[in-house]
């Protein structure tokens, strides 16, 4: 970076101003123009929300790419195409008419937002370090923006329409677009990387300091302050209209007094962050915050006090003056809070500016994105206008108290120990007692002293954060049977969507949990992964409660909760760090197995919970069910909450009883040598088909007995069939372990075929015949045969790798054969991740299969021929190179 400002500095940081100026106005355009959309497509609050809000998720989640793409080809040509590229979407925002299509070009409407990382990243490398808080607290005056959408578009909108409210400002991006590319230059460290010929760093390589929760920290202080002013910019119209009367313009002027100073003020806290720290404003901005919001949140209420003269009537209620003046000041604080977190980025990460800024400016858009929907629906369960501020005063309460916690143990410390910084903390000066310098479970003295008591208690904190992540992975499996009980007006094929959806985001989201072990660290990445469970849980509670609630949010909930499902990836190949080779079978196996039962357990827990006000007042009210003349009440939403407190209370767990190896550490570089293993690719086809198959029958079962067998309730009888598989893995292993996992798998292989053959014959064809005793016996042996082979591939894994090391070594000697065996573990536990990853797409196919089949030829029986052809493939890979006799890879 420059070691000073020039000219050449200031005109970057005046081109990058305005050009963010303007592309936060077009990110927030939805603020003005939704609410005469909102009128012609005659939207409910929650669907005013998504669309109000889906612009801010697209331009929340692009800016880690955006980023670290900054810190590899420069913010100029970056932040040029990202203008470009907003510009064409919001120009085409006026030739769609429908709701879907809304949504489509808000999503392109939204890349303007990432405009924000590409600005941190280019800006902070103009200046010094001691000018950066000042520099980069200019650029952020861009969020100006919102206000100017908020004073013009609302007049140009009555004037002449929406319509020309989107192409005016589309036409502006392209006008700065072209003056930023010519009044700009590349920046200094991109200019001499170029001259020097040096290839930008690695993708991977910049998300490494996302290890550090730090960032994490930084991330959810950003949260509050960009993401919660964002959020109020775009809610407030509507607030200002619901809650006090104002017509559109006044609202709209109105807003804009909590938006200038949300924007204006930031130079003011990046230049007091240079001169006073950047902590001591953190200090007053949540403080103030704090205050603010707990006065904003107090709703209208009436009170009557009994005195000796009679009744004394009065009210305690905020008025729209004093409702402005102490938005103005809340504005004024988050300005200054916004200013205070980005000081810290370039202090902390000055070489990875783009990736941490991208992360943290990440989040805190997803704020902007996830706050406005919440919003809505707390106002359509509460119907509290002031619901909003109680969701923010929790927030920034949450956000001092971790902070003040973080500066307070660094008053435990004594100086000389400053050097030694944790990676948890900063401010903390002892390193982790939870990171495991010296691990080597194949020593049988280590392991019978240390290492078995360690491996255990990592092992059972992880079945039940497991367990946890498959019951919200596979909830909607329960909850997509009860919808049209309760007013929800889906479709059958749209029921098997919403099963199928899970199963693709968490088979996603497993490619990349994989690799996040080594880099991250077990106990960190469990942590992380399990808490954010919460989202969907906590979401899923109140979105079934308004069968208003439309499909396409339906879906992302869906989609969300395939968090769940990628937990097992990072789980499984955390836990074959711990065991010794001998002992890895059984460990896998009880993992898996145990974590699985979290399937059958979501198919029996919820049908009970859904029947009781288990939370009673906090739960919310019941939804009434009638059929046949009876009704009874239904807790849908207790689906989704009941696991809230048991996820609480394994995060706190993992975080503070799991262990990090350090030996286990491992770039994605390392790791992606699987890519170029034979075996990785043959092990990721044959898990698709032990326990692809699982979680796919486990997923589509329910409504496949609902469809073939509608007289009958399937939450009876499908949570057997998980049980089964669950309870049969660790045995799985166990026989793999003394058999040989290659034997075990082939004969598995025949007797899910066979199982299948079963299944076709006991099920109705027709919607007339069928035996559901015998169609239920055949699913519970295909279950219990897929809990064996789930086993049994997962001890092949291991063993196929340690061996091919091994011959791979350049000669026998002890160390050489050290360094096998160290390599052959990360390998293993690479390709256990991925492979689970690929298999884990069984729970979208499955059950995607059979509504695909049904709605072809009225019956399933096309998709279970298919599945029966892929087990003949399946056998025939397990014989040829890991069970005939001169197998390549015996094992």
């Amino acid at each position: 970076m420059n070691s000073t400002a020039g000219p050449e500095s200031t005109r970057a940081l005046t081109a990058s101003t305005l050009a963010f100026t303007v592309c936060f106005a077009v990110w927030t355009i939805f603020s003005i123009i939704g609410l005469q959309i909102r009128q012609e497509l005659q939207l409910s609050e929650t669907e005013f929300g998504l669309l109000v809000g889906t612009p801010i998720l697209t331009g929340s989640l692009i800016r880690l790419v955006l980023g670290i793409w900054t810190d590899q080809y420069g913010g100029r040509l970056v932040l040029v195409s990202v203008m470009l590229s907003a510009a064409l979407a919001t120009f085409l925002l006026t030739s769609v008419d429908t709701y879907p299509m809304y949504l489509v070009a808000a999503l392109g409407i939204g890349i303007a937002g990432g405009s924000f990382a590409v600005g941190i990243a280019y800006v902070s490398r103009w200046f010094p370090r001691e000018k950066q808080g000042f520099a980069l607290g200019i650029f952020g005056l861009g969020n100006v923006g919102a206000a100017v959408t908020k004073f013009t578009a609302p007049f140009v909108m009555v004037a002449f329409g929406w319509h020309t409210v989107a192409q005016i400002w589309a036409a502006a991006l392209v006008v700065m677009a072209i003056i930023f590319w010519f009044a700009t230059d590349d920046d200094p460290v991109l200019k001499s990387r170029l001259q020097a010929g040096a290839a930008p760093e690695p993708f991977m390589k910049q998300l490494e300091p996302l290890k550090n929760l730090q960032v994490w920290r930084f991330s959810l202080y950003y949260f509050f302050v960009f993401g919660a002013f964002v959020a109020l910019a775009l809610w407030l119209p509507r607030y200002m209209v619901g809650a006090y009367g104002f017509d559109v313009k006044t609202a709209g002027l109105m807003g804009a007094m909590y938006s200038i100073p949300g924007s204006l003020f930031r130079a003011l806290g990046g230049w007091l962050s240079d001169r006073i720290g950047a902590r001591r404003v953190m200090y007053w901005t949540f403080s103030v915050s704090a205050i603010c919001t707990f006065i904003l949140s107090y709703p209208p209420t009436e009170y009557i006090v009994h005195s000796a003269h009679g009744d004394i009537n009065f009210n305690l209620s905020t008025g729209p003056v004093a409702f402005v003046l102490i938005l103005f000041v809340l504005g004024i604080f988050m300005s200054l809070g916004k200013a205070a977190v980005y000081k810290h980025i370039p202090e902390y990460y000055p070489n990875n500016v783009g990736a941490v800024g991208g992360v943290v400016g990440m989040i805190g858009g997803l704020g902007g994105f996830l706050l406005p929907l919440t919003f809505g629906m707390l106002l359509d369960l509460t119907g509290l206008w002031s619901s909003c501020f109680m969701l923010l005063f929790v927030l920034v309460a949450v956000s001092l108290a971790w902070m003040h916690y973080a500066i307070l143990q660094s008053y435990h410390h004594a100086a000389p120990q400053i050097d030694s910084i944790s990676r948890d903390l900063p401010e903390l000066a002892d390193p982790s007692p939870l990171l495991l310098t010296e691990w080597n479970p194949e020593d049988e003295s280590f392991w019978a002293s240390t290492g078995k008591r360690i491996a255990n208690r990592n092992l059972w904190i992880s079945i039940p954060c497991l367990l946890l992540a498959f019951a919200m992975w596979m909830v909607w499996s329960v909850v997509v049977i009860n919808l049209p009980n309760i007013g929800f007006k889906f479709t059958t094929n749209q029921l098997f969507w919403l099963t199928a959806l899970p199963g693709l985001s968490g088979a996603t989201l497993r490619i990349f949990y994989s690799f996040m072990v080594p880099i991250f660290g077990g106990r960190r990445w469990t942590t992380i992964s399990t808490a954010s469970l919460l989202l969907p849980a906590i979401w899923i509670g109140f979105a079934v409660q308004n069968p208003d609630t439309p499909y396409l949010l339906m879906l992302v909930l869906a989609l969300l909760c395939g968090f769940g499902g990628g937990n097992f990836a990072s789980s499984m190949a955390n836990i074959s760090f711990f065991f010794p080779q001998a002992k890895k079978g059984a460990a896998l196996g009880m993992n898996a197995g145990l974590g699985n039962l979290g399937v059958s357990t979501v198919q029996f827990v919820v049908p009970l919970v859904i029947t009781a006000g288990v939370f009673g007042a906090l739960g919310g009210e019941p939804q009434l069910w009638i059929k046949d003349g009876v009704s009874k009440e239904l807790w849908l939403q207790n689906a989704g909450f009941i696991w809230v407190p048991f996820i609480i209370a394994a995060t706190i767990a993992a975080w503070f009883g799991m262990n990090d190896i350090a030996s286990a550490k491992a770039s994605f570089k390392d790791q992606a040598v699987i890519f170029k293993r034979k075996h990785n690719w043959l092990m990721c086809w044959l898990y698709t088909g032990t326990f692809g198959s699982f979680i796919g029958y486990s997923a589509g079962l329910p409504m496949l007995i609902k469809t073939l067998f509608p007289d009958l309730n399937p939450t009876q009888y499908a949570f057997l069939g998980p049980l089964v598989g669950a309870l049969s893995r660790p045995v799985g292993g166990w026989l793999a372990d003394k058999l040989g996992g290659a034997r075990v798998t082939l004969w598995n292989f025949m007797v899910m075929t066979v199982a299948v053959f079963g299944v076709l014959h006991f099920m109705p064809h027709g919607g007339v015949g069928g035996d559901f005793t015998g169609f239920l016996s055949m699913f519970l042996l295909l279950f219990l045969t897929t809990g064996i082979g789930n086993g049994s591939t997962f001890r092949m894994i291991p063993v196929i790798f340690l061996t091919e090391r091994q011959r791979a070594a350049p000669d026998r000697s002890e160390a050489a054969m050290a360094q096998a065996r160290r390599d052959s573990a990360k390998e293993s536990a690479a390709v256990l991740g991925f492979s689970s990853a690929i298999a884990a797409y069984g729970a979208f196919f499955i059950p995607k299969s059979y509504g695909t089949a049904i709605s072809l030829t009225g019956n399933p029986d096309a998709a279970l021929y298919c599945f029966i052809g892929f087990y003949l493939s399946c056998m025939l890979m397990t014989w040829w190179w890991y069970a005939r006799k001169h197998a390549e890879m015996p094992c």
